[in-house]
């Protein structure tokens, strides 16, 4: 497989997505969802707090009718619960600049390794107006290869912090929106 046959849609509002980045989510995520932060209910309640905060936006790749992944984002406001959770001060001037939050990503098994994750990730930036984007992820994820993906895409490691009491501490990780190569491209 490869991510050359792939169509990215956009969607801006969730009941248009609800029940694909449900199923694809639980399908990613089936060897965890015995635990409850990770479980079908409570990514629910988070997809449905997500999508009603500012500049929610998604991004999902069909092959064909079949959906193989998507990713979404939030806007962040300078006060925003995302950056008073940091477990360390935060880069000088990080909350002053205008930043994304990606809040998922995720990518069916057929698809992974074959660009499909980084076509998602950089297609659902592209037209972003937020100057910076900033994630969080389980550094133990794929035994650190999901975390060293992001660094490859260029994320740099900001902060930790652990969203949910009974959920993993997570890395921070920040870049610019667009790398000098997409901005030239």
């Amino acid at each position: 497989m490869t991510s050359e046959g792939i169509e990215l849609r956009h969607v801006t509002r969730i009941d248009e997505a609800w029940t694909t980045l449900i199923e694809v989510y639980a399908e990613v995520r089936a060897d965890q969802l015995h635990q409850p932060h990770y479980s079908v209910e409570r990514y629910g309640e988070r997809l449905a707090r997500h999508a009603t905060e500012a500049g929610w936006e998604a991004v999902i790749g069909f092959d064909g009718a079949e959906p193989v992944g998507y990713a979404y984002v939030n806007t962040l406001l300078r006060d925003d619960r995302w950056w008073s959770r940091m477990a360390t001060p935060l880069p000088e001037g990080c909350t002053d600049t205008s930043t994304v939050a990606l809040k998922e990503i995720m990518v069916r098994v057929p698809w992974r390794g074959t660009g499909t994750a980084l076509r998602i990730h950089d297609e659902l930036l592209t037209h972003r107006q937020e100057e910076q984007v900033t994630l969080l992820v389980n550094p133990l994820a794929g035994n650190g290869k999901v975390k060293a993906l992001y660094e490859r895409w260029g994320y740099k490691e900001i902060s930790t912090q652990q969203p949910a009491a009974d959920g993993p501490v997570l890395t921070a990780m920040l870049r610019a929106t667009r790398t000098i190569a997409e901005a030239a491209g």
